[in-house]
């Protein structure tokens, strides 16, 4: 069964005349008509937009091969008039912002975890003997570092998330591609491939290993306060470094999901918030909170080393959590 048999047969089983379907395709009833007489053919768009339409699938359209109607369940996004057509030019740039962006917001999330080193190392400066420090100062000193750290990261965020604001109707899934981009988009995807699963491997490696200088501190030079804070320090830059690579590879891979509507951004789990901000976050309100509630400071700092710690294990949690979905679709 050719084209024009199949869209005659479609258009009478919804009872539908040449000129209600010209208007819900925005053509002229004439171009319906010669469709459905075969003397022109309709273009992509026109036969993506009629395979939403009727609820069947676009193999079925254009396979003459094909005579029994193969339905396509359409979801709520896909049957939107507001629906939006994303051509490769638009894939691209969208792609590209992304990999402009990914270095300093990766920066700027490993710098959420890295802020209270300063504050750490002068605190445990301040108790030797030999310190030309006090402890208020030290605290202050540190404090100062970790809001102007936490405040620069910020505005790193809010400025990289305000140059894809043009681009949010991808996250919320509100479009589809036009033929021939997802193959693109998928060979892109398949080029970064190894980039991605290297950068996670060596910050899946870092995060797990992050904890080793603690414990060394405490094997070979007991109860020394100062190297246990060097450790705490080195700690913390161990799980930054891994962040930092899982960020980094994952803004531009995450480009290519959004677009594929793949692993946390298929179409029952679009628009995900970005949580480590808020993790890290929540970390300093809580941090500030207890430790001017407390004026405790030389004892409080274990509060990052223990939330660095769990933003690994969160993270490798997502990303399992995902893989896991991915295979189960």
């Amino acid at each position: 069964m050719i084209l024009a048999d199949k869209v005659i047969k479609l258009r009478k089983q919804r009872g539908w005349s040449q000129e209600e379907l010209a208007n819900q395709l925005n053509v002229s009833r004439q171009a319906v008509s010669k469709w459905e007489s075969a003397s022109s053919i309709p273009d992509i768009d026109k036969i993506l937009k009629m395979s939403q339409i009727f609820e069947v699938t676009t193999d079925y359209l254009l396979k003459e091969e094909l005579e029994e109607i193969e339905v396509s369940a359409p979801t709520e996004a896909e049957t939107d008039e507001d629906l939006r057509s994303v051509s490769l030019e638009e894939a691209d740039n969208f792609i590209e912002q992304k990999k402009r962006n990914c270095f300093s917001t990766a920066l700027a999330i490993a710098a959420y975890i890295l802020c209270p080193v300063v504050l750490i190392f002068l605190a445990g400066y301040s108790e030797l003997a030999t310190a030309r420090i006090s402890e208020d100062a030290a605290g202050g000193i540190g404090l100062v570092v970790l809001l102007l750290i936490v405040g620069a990261a910020s505005v790193v965020v809010l400025l990289n998330d305000s140059r894809l604001e043009k681009y949010e109707y991808l996250k919320k899934g509100k479009f589809r591609l036009q033929y021939g981009v997802e193959g693109i988009v998928r060979k892109r995807q398949e080029e970064m491939s190894t980039f991605y699963r290297t950068c996670h491997a060596i910050g899946t490696f870092l995060c797990i290993t992050s904890t080793l200088p603690i414990f060394l501190t405490l094997c070979f030079t007991g109860d020394n306060d100062f190297f246990s804070v060097i450790a705490v320090d080195v700690t913390l830059l161990l799980v930054s470094m891994g962040v930092f690579l899982f960020v980094w590879s994952g803004e531009q891979w995450e480009a290519c999901q959004i677009l594929l509507r793949e692993g946390e951004f298929t179409k029952e789990e679009q628009s995900k918030k970005p949580i480590f901000v808020i993790y890290w976050c929540v970390v300093t309100a809580i941090y500030l909170g207890v430790s001017f509630w407390t004026f405790d400071w030389r004892r409080t700092w274990i509060i990052w080393p223990c939330a660095a710690v769990l933003s690994g294990a969160l993270h490798m949690v997502l990303r399992m959590k995902r893989e896991a979905g991915k295979h189960g679709e």
